[in-house]
């Protein structure tokens, strides 16, 4: 039925069904299809039938209740309007679209609080006042990217239902997310999302984190076009993305609009629309108006404000709205006023704390909905009879639906929980976990060069070779602080691109791009400056774990301004790392590693994982390991050869002490291996660069083998440092040497002007003389 038929006939069915139940004698009654769906028997239905009193009481419930009984009185009450159908371009199937898709969104709302009453269901911050924005999903085209607050639904299921999906099927998906079914399409048993299809992209409950990215898709869609890039949307599609009126005043949100300003300013294609529906309470903390008097005024876009109670202002609000984003490709804000809040934010809202017994009584009564079946009934588009019977069917098919979300297998598996943090890893060609050299390299030549050259060198290559490739920095354009991108703007033109300094804005654009089909480098110039960006950039790596990995978010994070150095100070030199689970965290040592393990990163982020590759300043210009040798100058490896996570390198033969380092410290302990051997009689040792920091690696465990004693170097801050967990996974694995040593930075904070807080060649020496002794 739904797949074949059009609105108008399904409401005709309804009617009649309706008919069947109200007039038909008991046999013929129990045909119809809303008493088909509901469930007489099992585990949901045993519950709800044993707290039947319990839940008769819950608010939600008896608002249900009177909007049934209004319906069959016919005594809803149509909201003034300054539309007609025909002034707002409203077909009267879009219409009850719109009802449907209502509907449906006040049952799932009302369900999801009766399953969380009887321990079934564990997400209750639904929509209870937001029904109508189901316009949303009929205005915007399936191929615009889609972001919703996750109290706008309405707008999801109306667009799911548009694209052909069955009601049934939409249900069920929700009631799985509610119910935290492992066979969720959207999040997959681990949170409840709203989205499931290519273009609607999920949102987590951090406020307004879902805005940079959606600037992000916004300013991709024409880009990805221009490189010829295949891409999810469209040239011409709207990024479209919604918040409530408490998340304007989010740092995400913030951000987000300011950076479209930016791009309008600069005249950058950027056709987005930011949705904001205003209910007038952040929780318990009332608006007082502050988001249409005062915050609305200072958007430098234009402003379309619809009466959220209103069905016709809503949608023509919205094609408004949108159209000015499209025709323009710019941005343009929203604002759904005039909502109500009928219940409390989620069960657990104490709403008599903060609000009056008449506020909260107030507040229930409201409802969009029956305005919206008024409007219709007055219109001629549909009878209180058919909405009766459609409540009444989609209530039924809501029960049902979550009876058997409920009855699905959970998640019960901590290895698969494991397994989804990260896009699978793409294969590479079979290569030796361990790479060999000598303790004390010899110099490569008159064509070798520093670190520098050779990273320039790598991301070259990589904007050459592929083109969906953009390189997107604060002050890359110029070359950044460290000249690793000049001359590389002059070449790849707009494809290395700046934007203001914005950490947040800069980590969710490159989210959105990765999004639209591009892969992104994203330039973090100083380590510290990350912590700008923190949530944004958590809120990436997360994603896939989130969506089981459906929306891989695979890009390459490079941040600079690591670790040892006597400019800047702590701002400039910050040692300390994240590495969230999902996070391939790398950092080389020297120009020929660096540039084969880019090559490595972007084959998996393109793949969908995020490698965030972590630059050592000292190490950029470095020539010599020891007394003007010229020995830390590399060749460019040849095309093709990469280092992969699992590969390490090492250096020397020894087995009485393997020093396991990254970075910085690999010269700083082959350096200190120099004096234990001259000065202590401590030649029988090796040095194991270990670039990829997220686990321990097989080349790590392989090039572990045998040794007697093991000393770990950190640059990282003791307390902060990726090695003690390596130490902790060795032991775990039984691969750790019984005699060993830690040593890392200090744990305080780098002034200006010295190194004195840095791992230094005496902490090596003295930890090598401690697991000795």
């Amino acid at each position: 039925l739904n797949a074949t038929c059009s609105m108008r006939s399904q409401v005709a069915v309804w009617a009649l069904a309706r008919a069947v139940q109200l007039h038909a004698p008991p046999a013929a009654r129990a045909l119809s299809r809303a008493a088909q769906h509901l469930p007489t028997s099992g585990k949901y239905a045993a519950a709800r039938a044993a707290k039947a009193k319990d839940l008769a009481a819950l608010p939600e419930c008896v608002q249900l209740a009177r909007f049934e009984g209004e319906l069959a009185a016919g005594s809803c009450i149509a909201p003034e309007s300054q539309h007609t159908f025909a002034s707002a371009g409203l077909s009267h199937e879009d219409a009850l679209a719109i009802l449907r898709a209502g509907l449906t969104t006040f049952c799932l709302h009302v369900e999801s609080r009766i399953a969380s009453a009887i321990g079934e269901g564990f997400y209750t911050i639904g929509p209870c006042g937001e029904e109508l924005l189901g316009a949303v999903g009929l205005v915007l085209r399936q191929t615009d990217p889609l972001a919703l607050h996750y109290r706008h639904v309405a707008a999801q299921i109306a667009r799911q239902l548009a694209a052909g999906r069955s009601l049934e099927a939409v249900l069920l998906d929700r009631a799985r997310g509610y119910t935290v079914s492992s066979q969720d399409p959207v999040a997959g048993g681990v949170h409840c999302c709203i989205g499931g299809g290519p273009t609607d992209f999920l949102v987590t409950s951090t406020l307004a984190s879902q805005t940079t990215p959606a600037v992000g898709r916004a300013l991709a869609l024409a880009f990805a076009h221009h490189l010829k890039v295949p891409s999810p949307s469209p040239r011409d599609a709207v990024s479209f993305v919604s918040v409530g009126d408490g998340s304007v005043n989010n740092a995400h949100f913030l951000s987000g609009i300011n950076f479209a300003h930016y791009a309008q300013f600069n005249g950058i294609k950027c056709p987005v629309v930011f949705a904001i529906s205003n209910n007038e309470i952040c929780i318990s903390l009332k608006g007082k108006r502050y988001l249409t008097k005062d915050f609305v005024r200072g958007l430098r876009m234009p402003v379309h404000v619809a009466d959220g109670r209103d069905m016709l202002d809503v949608y023509a609000a919205t094609r408004d709205a949108v159209r000015t984003a499209r025709e323009g490709a710019r941005p343009v804000a929203i604002v759904y006023d005039n909502l109500p809040r009928r219940f409390g934010h989620a069960a657990t809202d104490r709403q008599a704390a903060y609000l009056t017994a008449g506020e909260i009584r107030a507040a229930a009564d409201a409802n969009p909905l029956a305005g919206a079946c008024a409007q219709a009934v007055a219109q001629g588009v549909v009878t209180y009879e058919a909405l009766t019977a459609m409540l009444a069917d989609i209530k039924g098919m809501v029960t049902a639906a979550f009876a058997a979300a409920s009855a699905e297998p959970k998640l019960t598996s901590r290895e698969d929980l494991n397994a989804r943090v990260a896009a699978p890893l793409a294969p590479v060609p079979a290569a030796p976990a361990v790479i060999t050299a000598p303790l004390t390299p010899a110099p490569a030549g008159p064509q070798a060069n520093v670190m520098r050259k050779h990273m320039t060198g790598v991301i070259d290559e990589l904007l050459t070779q592929h083109r969906e490739t953009v390189y997107i920095s604060e002050d890359g354009v110029h070359g950044g602080y460290y000249l690793v991108t000049e001359g590389l703007a002059a070449k790849h033109g707009a494809r290395i691109r700046d934007f203001p300094p914005d950490e947040t804005a800069l980590i969710g654009v490159g989210v959105g791009y990765a999004q639209m089909g591009l892969l992104p480098i994203v330039e973090i110039p100083y380590a510290k400056y990350l912590d700008c960006g923190a949530d944004m950039f958590f809120e990436a790596v997360l994603m896939n774990w989130l969506s089981n990995g459906r929306q891989p978010n695979g890009m390459i994070i490079r941040l600079q301004g690591f670790d040892r150095g006597v400019f800047g100070g702590n701002f400039h030199t910050h040692n300390m790392l994240h590495i969230p689970p999902g996070l391939d965290v790398v950092c080389y040592s020297n120009g020929e590693d660096y540039a084969r393990g880019w090559r490595h990163a972007f084959r998996q982020a393109k793949a969908g994982r995020i490698v965030m590759s972590v630059d050592s300043t000292h190490l950029l210009n470095l020539r010599h390991l020891h007394d003007g040798d010229d020995a830390w100058r590399r060749l460019f490896p040849r095309q093709g050869e990469m280092m992969s996570f699992d590969q390490v390198v090492k250096y020397g033969t020894g087995r009485k002490i393997a020093f396991v380092t990254y970075g910085n410290c690999v010269v700083t302990t082959l350096r200190a291996c120099r004096t234990l051997a001259t000065q202590h009689g401590l030649a029988d040792v090796c040095v194991i660069d270990t670039p990829y920091l997220s686990r321990a690696s097989a080349g790590l465990l392989q090039a572990l083998e045998g040794m007697e004693r093991v000393v770990f170097v950190d640059v990282c801050k003791a307390g902060q440092s990726p090695l003690a967990a390596f130490v902790v996974e060795l032991q775990a694995l039984g691969r750790l040497p019984q005699k060993w040593q830690l040593v890392a930075a200090q744990p305080t904070y780098n002034p200006l002007g010295t190194t004195l807080t840095f791992t230094s060649e005496d902490d090596v020496i003295a930890a090598a003389l401690r697991v000795i002794a």
